[in-house]
């Protein structure tokens, strides 16, 4: 309950922030690889605990680094994943991601109960969800794919679902790629 509380209340904030042209985007060296398998970590427990299936599916062109924000990265994908793992009831999450010429592809893909195309038009608006049943059968503020969405566009990238109701839906997220001359720290001898 305290953690479900705490995630409810930094929602409302980073969404205040964000209405107040408050929220930032940083640009730094990110270690992605980093990201990536940090974020199927911090959801592996909850799709265990489920009996679900989580998968990480890296491109081999990849690289295991780039320049962008990494705070707002893992941000994006752990509202992503966190929302497949808790609208699937049977079967797997996948996150896959790939490099697209200048181009970040961040794909979350689940077996899901999966989105009508009228519920498409708003679930990316602040407080909404699929519908009131939605919000009944598995909580939530109807806030987080607001955030994530702005994230992104923030980013300079977009966001964009494929779903069919009954089984699953795919996210992909497209954000600019920046390259970067990430050098690891020298050893010591």
């Amino acid at each position: 309950s305290g953690d479900a509380l705490l995630g409810i209340i930094n929602d409302v904030l980073d969404f205040s922030k964000m209405e107040a042209g408050m929220l930032k985007i940083e640009t730094a060296d990110v270690d992605l690889l980093s990201a990536l398998n940090d974020s199927i970590d911090l959801m592996q427990e909850r799709a265990t605990a489920k009996g679900l299936q989580l998968h990480l599916e890296l491109a081999d062109q990849l690289p295991a680094h780039c320049r962008s924000d990494g705070l707002r990265i893992r941000q994006i994908l752990l509202n992503l994943l966190s929302n497949a793992v808790k609208f699937t009831e049977t079967g797997s999450v996948t996150l896959a991601a790939a490099r697209e010429n200048d181009v970040l592809v961040l794909r979350i893909i689940d077996t899901g109960i999966g989105i009508t195309p009228e519920q498409h038009a708003k679930i990316f608006n602040p407080f909404e969800q699929g519908d009131n049943s939605t919000t009944r059968r598995f909580g939530g503020t109807g806030l987080g794919l607001a955030i994530t969405s702005r994230i992104v566009q923030l980013m300079g990238g977009r966001i964009d679902v494929e779903s069919t109701p009954g089984s699953g839906s795919c996210f992909e997220v497209r954000l600019p790629f920046q390259p970067t001359q990430w050098a690891p720290a020298a050893s010591v001898q």
